[in-house]
């Protein structure tokens, strides 16, 4: 352990406050909910006096600014508060609400008091005046500006005329190693590698930041194993969670993921997410069909209203699926009517979970270009919305999704919240532009992706939102946290320990079942001289085995697995691939980058375990597919070499290979390990190989405890928007989770392995691998001199995980 505890500490649990507060980590706690809560004491005590048109004593509570004047409202502070005195003021001459009008109760007074000192949090864009802001429908193709100061992309011509009439100056560029990590993970969501990172600097060309956009854009898998975070919340699809255990909720998973990896039109996608064409894409407007009894609310149709007002139009009908909405101008009868276009029965409406008596008429919330027909079988009502959400004249659906894209890219949206599209942009040009373009280039995600990160105001440095009740003003792309997916994903990337299996339904490779019969062979197990003459091994036997490989011709893809009887770690070409200490598991790898051109060696140590001599032996098998399309199979055979002598540690490039013993393997019978591995061999390398220049990524996964520490909801809702603050259960689990611990380690192990590294270049390439940059003179004087000349794994294992702690890492910046 480095003798270093300021960087290195040897217990990290103790850290988790220290993390806290160097990060700015906030307590997850349920705070007061403005909507329900604060808009109707409000409306009731203090409305008639202060709201709309009346403003009695100059003071009024129309909006946050104006309800913040003179110091009425102190955020933060409820005892400072001129209003709250006022409430509790006996004097007749004082008190508020006046003398004839009932007090306000000691319930809501606490409420006003807890939503005081959490900052007065408000609904961006509610006012409790008349509304005066109405988004256009129909699409709106705004004149760009003249090009200023040779800036000649649209959305840097609209950015300079805003920052202009702004008195703003323009933000200055980022610099290329924030650009390539930045770009990076909001296209395909991993770090640039090392080599990648090293090119890019050194690369002199003008236009090598539009190169490596397209190159990201097009590689398909990342991208679209990226994008599917984004996408799943927002149409709120998993692998596991409330209602498939009762067959009440259906994946879309393949679907979502082959629309993706084709770039589908985003048109296309609503069209079949609205009038599903089969089963696919069906789970979407099915909804969640809860157990037991439910509220009016959470009906199938209701949700179907919600779920369709929320993902394509950026409404929010929660409110009015239960009474006329207190934050906008929708419904109660707008919320069902929209529902009645789903359900298959008459629908009645539901107040506040009580019956009306009224019957909701199938229609949809823009009539502006057409109608649903109310008396067509669902099926055609549902293509004919699908029609209408799709429409040329429709503008409200790109304008959604683009400022979508644009929060995901920027930090904060054109329209504030993302699901607030009622609320005025703060740049309404900028917001037209875009979702125009968008649809006059065929409704294409990427292209609209593209257009974004090609801009001087994408590549700008980021700002600072002091605050998320402050009028914003741009400034540059704000910090984003990288998503719990990210965080993971660039943990497996670092330290290469990403999983082998996934939970997703879909098909990464081409894993047709020709390749899985073609690959279903019966495994060769090896051992060493002991078994010789029906010798059994020894308990505690090891035996080092070895097999040089020539590559002559490029590699399309490569994947290995290996088993031994009890216990093994495999190397490929000094560093760790696989290990395992369960013969009837088969361990598998993808090797996206390990074997090289020329020669390459496996190498694997296997060992007997026991408590007396008992049955020993090693398989493994690594499929090479050749870019011609031929490929080649290599298993334990007797082209292996074997020695008796196993060198100590685990740095093979440490060892001295030329000094031991080496003899031919010796095969072996056992009938028992070819029951429990023969019949998964052929699916286990098939997927291992076809999918092995792509790692795993999280996305696939169901989420686990880290995960959902980081944030990763659990669907059962539609989630547009992460939290960007970091919490203290955060910071608790990121300095106590065993299985982040174990990545790291990992990772360092095979780092370790890397002898020819000094402590200097060790430091670089973990610089360049987590925060691509090569690290200052300071910080490689600093942890050089910490490492010393032969680190060792738990040194390293420190050193990332102390990197990975910074505010560098977890943020996008």
């Amino acid at each position: 352990m480095i003798e270093a505890p300021q960087l290195f500490p040897p217990r990290r649990a103790v850290l988790a406050l220290a993390t806290c507060a160097s990060l700015g980590l906030t307590d997850a706690h349920a705070e007061v909910d403005f909507v329900h809560s604060i808009v109707p004491i409000l409306k009731e005590h203090c409305g008639d006096c202060h709201s709309g048109e009346e403003s009695k004593g100059g003071f009024s509570i129309n909006t946050r600014e104006l309800f913040l004047d003179d110091d009425t409202a102190v955020p933060g502070k409820a005892d400072e508060s001129y209003f709250i005195e006022l409430i509790l003021d006996p004097d007749p001459d004082f008190m508020m609400p006046p003398e004839k009008k009932p007090r306000v109760p000691e319930e809501h007074l606490a409420i006003l008091k807890q939503w005081v000192n959490e900052g007065m949090k408000w609904e961006p864009g509610f006012t409790f005046g008349i509304p005066t802001y109405e988004p256009p429908f129909a699409p709106r193709r705004p004149e760009l500006p003249a090009v200023s100061g040779g800036r000649t992309h649209p959305i840097d011509r609209i950015i300079d005329q805003h920052l202009a009439k702004h008195d703003q100056p323009r933000p200055a560029e980022a610099d290329d190693a924030t650009f390539l990590r930045r770009v990076s993970l909001d296209l395909v969501g991993l770090l640039p590698t090392a080599e990648e990172t090293r090119a890019f600097l050194a690369d002199k060309s003008p236009d090598k930041r539009a190169k490596k956009i397209n190159e990201l854009l097009d590689r398909d898998l990342p991208y679209t194993e990226h994008w599917l975070t984004f996408w799943n919340d927002l149409l709120r699809n998993d692998y596991d969670g409330t209602g498939f255990i009762t067959k009440g909720r259906t994946q879309i998973s393949h679907w979502l993921y082959e629309s993706l990896k084709t770039n589908k039109p985003f048109d296309a996608m609503v069209t079949e997410l609205i009038a599903p064409p089969n089963d696919s894409s069906a789970g979407f407007i099915n909804g969640i069909k809860w157990r037991g009894t439910v509220s009016a609310g959470q009906t199938l149709p209701i949700q179907f209203s919600q779920s369709l007002s929320q993902s394509f139009l950026g409404i929010n009908m929660k409110c009015a699926s239960c009474h006329d909405s207190f934050i906008d101008r929708w419904t109660l009868a707008e919320a069902y009517n929209l529902a009645a276009i789903y359900s298959e029965e008459p629908l009645e409406l539901h107040r506040c979970d009580k019956p009306t008596g009224e019957i909701a008429k199938a229609a949809w919330l823009f009539p502006e270009i057409g109608q649903v027909d109310p008396k067509a079988p669902k099926q055609e009502r549902l293509a004919q919305l699908a029609a209408l959400m799709t429409h040329p004249e429709n503008g409200r659906v790109p304008r959604t999704i683009v400022n979508r894209l644009w929060g995901q890219l920027m930090g904060h949206g054109i329209v504030h919240p993302l699901d607030a599209m009622q609320t005025e942009p703060w740049n309404e040009d900028l917001l037209d532009w875009i979702a125009t373009d968008f649809q006059d280039n065929g409704y294409d995600l990427k292209h609209t992706l593209r257009t974004i990160v090609t801009s001087l105001a994408y590549q700008s440095a980021t700002s600072v939102l002091e605050s998320e009740t402050d009028e914003f003003s741009f400034d540059g792309p704000l910090p984003k946290r990288l998503t719990a997916e990210q965080f993971v994903d660039a943990i497996w990337q670092i330290t290469g320990s990403a999983p082998t299996g996934f939970d997703a339904p879909v098909a990464r490779g081409i894993v047709s079942p020709q390749l899985e019969e073609k690959l279903s062979f019966p495994s060769s197990w090896v051992w060493g001289p002991s078994v010789d003459n029906g010798g059994i091994p020894m308990h505690g036997e090891k035996i080092l085995l070895k097999r040089d490989i020539k590559i002559t011709k490029p590699i399309r893809s490569a994947g290995i697995i290996a088993a031994a009887d009890n216990a093994f770690v495999l190397y490929l070409n000094n560093r760790q691939i696989l290990d395992g200490v369960n013969w009837a598991n088969l361990e598998a790898a993808p090797l996206p980058s390990q074997l090289r051109p020329g020669a390459n060696r496996l190498l694997m140590t296997a060992e007997n375990r026991g408590p007396k001599p008992n049955a020993a032996g090693a398989f493994a098998a690594l499929r090479i597919e050749y870019e011609d399309g031929t490929d080649e199979v290599i298993v334990t055979d007797d082209q292996w070499q074997v020695s008796e002598t196993v060198p100590k540690g685990t740095r093979p490039g440490k060892w001295n290979l030329s000094n031991l013993n080496w003899e031919t393997a010796r095969l072996l019978p056992n009938v028992t390990w070819k029951q429990k591995t023969d019949a998964r061999i052929g699916k286990t390398l098939a997927v291992a190989s076809a999918g092995s220049e792509h790692q795993v990524r999280a996305s696939l996964l169901k989420a686990d405890d880290l995960m959902r520490s980081l944030g990763r909801p659990n669907r059962d809702q539609i989630v547009t928007s992460r939290p960007n603050e970091l919490t203290t259960l955060e910071a608790v689990d990121l300095s106590t989770s065993a299985d982040l611990m174990d990545h790291l380690r990992s990772g360092a192990e095979k780092l370790a392995t890397q002898r020819e590294l000094s402590a200097s270049q060790l430091v670089e390439e973990i610089y360049l691998a987590t925060l691509s940059r090569l690290p200052s003179e300071k910080e490689t004087k600093i942890l050089t001199q910490s490492l010393g000349d032969s680190p060792e794994a738990d040194q390293i294992t420190d050193l990332l995980w102390a990197i990975t702690m910074t505010p560098e890492f977890l943020f996008v910046r």
